[in-house]
């Protein structure tokens, strides 16, 4: 497949990052016997995959996938997930993005879990812009990353040759 643009992380690069990160999600919840890691549809959820595979080489604690479901174009949609609000509620809970631009589609996915109680909250990125319009920010990130608002991130999570790319 042809791609457009610079490759930003390579496969290597991207699984290198993954794996720091669920260290990082480790050692901040080590008191944890179960974790939620909730993945935005698409590319978040493939990263909430990956981090849950991780999770579960290095550690013992049982990391529980949600799949959370949003319209980015729509923020003010409903958000829905795999798991019912019962299922996380007094839990340590673990919000999975691809890339952080705006903010919006974070903050509102946050909002929604909002509405239960949690005993711990945190947010990953692989990649974050610091294009922020919304006071949200990634508890833990593969990479910053400075761009122009007229640039584009790619994050391509197919499994085989994985990469981000700035367009």
């Amino acid at each position: 497949m042809k791609v457009n643009g610079n490759k930003i992380l390579d496969h290597q690069e991207i699984a290198h990052k993954i794996r720091r990160i669920a260290y990082q999600i480790y050692e901040t919840f080590s008191d944890e016997e179960e974790i939620v890691i909730a993945g935005i549809k698409d590319s978040g959820l493939s990263l909430a995959h990956r981090l849950v595979d991780s999770l579960k080489e290095i550690s013992e604690m049982k990391p529980v996938l949600c799949e959370v479901d949003m319209n980015k174009e729509d923020l003010l949609s409903p958000v829905t997930t795999s798991l019912s609000p019962e299922a996380y509620k007094g839990k340590a809970l673990v919000l999975v993005d691809d890339v952080l631009n705006s903010g919006g589609t974070l903050i509102y996915a946050i909002k929604h879990f909002l509405d239960v109680p949690l005993k711990k909250f945190k947010t990953v990125v692989l990649v974050d812009r610091n294009h922020k319009r919304y006071p949200v920010k990634a508890d833990f990130k593969g990479i910053s990353l400075s761009t122009s608002l007229q640039e584009h991130v790619r994050v391509d999570l197919n499994g085989n040759d994985d990469a981000v790319y700035l367009n």
